[in-house]
C-alpha cells in the first residue's frame, strides 16, 4: 500500500523528510547515560523556604522555657523567704530560755560554846547525829523521777543526774575538799556563770556573789587535813517546773568531815586521836533549761551553807575555817543553831553550835 510510513529499518540517512533530525542535537550516547546519577533530596531540602519558619518557632520555644525557669525560680525564692520568716515568727514557738543569773550565796558560820570535842574518828562519827547517816555518796539518793506538763520522765531524771553529780563532786571529792583542781566542777556550769565562777576564785570576796566556798566546800591544806574515813552523808533532792522550759532542783544536804590538823603526819601515834567533825548543811537550788539538759550544763542559782565549829569572825570566801580538836571559838555567836535540823535554813550571818550537834565527849 501506499502511504507515508518508516521503512522498518528506520530512514535512510540522509533521506529527506526525516522528522528526528532537528532533535538529533539532544541524544544522549550509552556512556552519557551511564554516567548520570539519581539524586533524592532530603525532608529538610525539599522543605525548601519553609526551613526558616521552623527554625523561627525552635527559637520562640526556647524563649518561652527560659521564661518559666526564672518564674519558677523567683516562686521558690518566694516559698523559702516566707518559711523563713514565719518560723522566726511563729506564734507557737517555745519560749526563749532565760537568761542565766548571777549565783547568790549565804555563809553561817556556827560557834560552838565549849572546846572542841576530839577523837578517833569512828568513835566521834558513832557519839553524833551522824551515827546513821550513810557513808559519802552513798547518802546522795535521788527520788523517783516523774514527768511533768512540760518535761518528760528522762528529761526530770537528766536534771536529777545532773544536780548529784555536782553535788558529789563539789562535797565528797577529796582533791576538790583539799583546796585542788576545781574544773571538774565548773565543767557541770552553764558558760554564761563561769565568770563569775572564776573571779570567785581569782578575786574572791563576801559580798553574797563571789565565794569560792558557795560553789564547793574546801579546806586550806596548810591547816586542814582530811582523815582517811567517808564522809558522812545524809540529804534529799526536789524537782519543781517553774516554767514550759525551765527546770528547778533543790537540794539540802547535811555533810559531816572527820578533820585533823595539817601538821599531824602519819608517823605521829596521835594523829588519829585528835581528829574533830565539821558539819556542813547546804542547801542549793539548780535550774536547767533545755539546751542545759542536752549538754548536761546546770546554772546555780541559790547556795546556802550553816558549817560549824567555826569562830564567828571566820573568813570564810576562799576556805572555810574549822576549829579543829581542843580549840574554844574567838567569840559569841546568836541564838543556837542545829545544822542537822531540818526546815528553812536561817538567814543569820552567824548561829552557835547546838550542843547536840557535836560529838558527846570522852569521859
Amino acid at each position: 500500500m501506499d502511504g507515508p510510513g518508516d521503512p522498518p529499518e528506520g530512514t535512510p540517512e540522509g533521506a529527506p523528510g526525516g522528522g528526528e533530525d532537528e532533535y538529533r542535537s539532544v541524544v544522549f550516547d550509552e556512556s552519557f547515560v551511564r554516567a548520570a546519577r539519581l539524586q533524592e533530596y532530603s525532608a529538610q531540602e525539599r522543605m525548601g523556604d519553609h526551613a526558616l519558619a521552623v527554625r523561627n518557632r525552635h527559637v520562640w520555644t526556647r524563649v518561652s522555657t527560659s521564661r518559666q525557669v526564672v518564674v519558677l525560680v523567683i516562686l521558690i525564692a518566694l516559698a523559702f523567704g516566707t518559711a523563713v520568716y514565719m518560723g522566726l515568727r511563729h506564734p507557737y514557738k517555745d519560749p526563749a530560755a532565760p537568761v542565766a543569773e548571777p549565783m547568790r550565796s549565804t555563809l553561817i558560820p556556827l560557834a560552838p560554846r565549849d572546846p572542841v570535842p576530839g577523837g578517833p574518828a569512828t568513835e566521834l562519827f558513832d557519839h553524833s547525829p551522824a551515827a546513821q547517816f550513810r557513808l559519802g555518796q552513798e547518802g546522795v539518793t535521788l527520788p523517783a523521777a516523774r514527768s511533768t506538763q512540760h518535761f518528760s520522765e528522762s528529761q526530770i531524771m537528766a536534771a536529777l543526774a545532773a544536780a548529784k553529780e555536782y553535788t558529789v563532786k563539789s562535797a565528797l571529792d577529796p582533791a576538790v575538799l583539799t583546796g585542788g583542781a576545781q574544773r571538774s566542777v565548773r565543767l557541770l556550769l552553764d558558760p554564761q556563770q563561769l565568770d563569775q565562777f572564776d573571779r570567785s576564785f581569782d578575786h574572791p570576796a563576801d559580798d553574797g556573789r563571789h565565794a569560792a566556798t558557795a560553789w564547793l566546800i574546801r579546806f586550806d591544806p596548810a591547816q586542814v587535813a582530811l582523815v582517811d574515813t567517808p564522809v558522812r552523808t545524809q540529804g534529799v533532792f526536789t524537782v519543781t517546773e517553774t516554767g514550759s522550759s525551765t527546770l528547778e532542783v533543790s537540794s539540802d544536804h547535811t555533810f559531816v568531815y572527820a578533820l585533823r590538823p595539817a601538821k599531824a603526819g602519819s608517823e605521829h601515834k596521835a594523829a588519829t586521836d585528835e581528829a574533830s567533825l565539821f558539819t556542813v548543811r547546804r542547801a542549793m537550788k539548780f535550774r536547767f533549761d533545755r539546751e542545759g539538759l542536752q549538754d548536761h550544763h546546770l546554772t546555780v542559782v541559790q547556795s546556802q551553807l550553816q558549817a560549824g565549829p567555826e569562830s564567828c569572825a571566820a573568813d570564810d570566801e576562799v576556805y572555810l575555817r574549822p576549829l579543829l580538836a581542843g580549840q574554844r571559838p574567838t567569840g559569841d555567836g546568836p541564838a543556837g543553831t542545829d545544822p542537822y535540823a531540818t526546815g528553812q535554813v536561817t538567814a543569820a550571818l552567824c548561829g552557835t553550835l547546838a550542843g547536840g550537834a557535836q560529838p558527846t565527849p570522852r569521859r
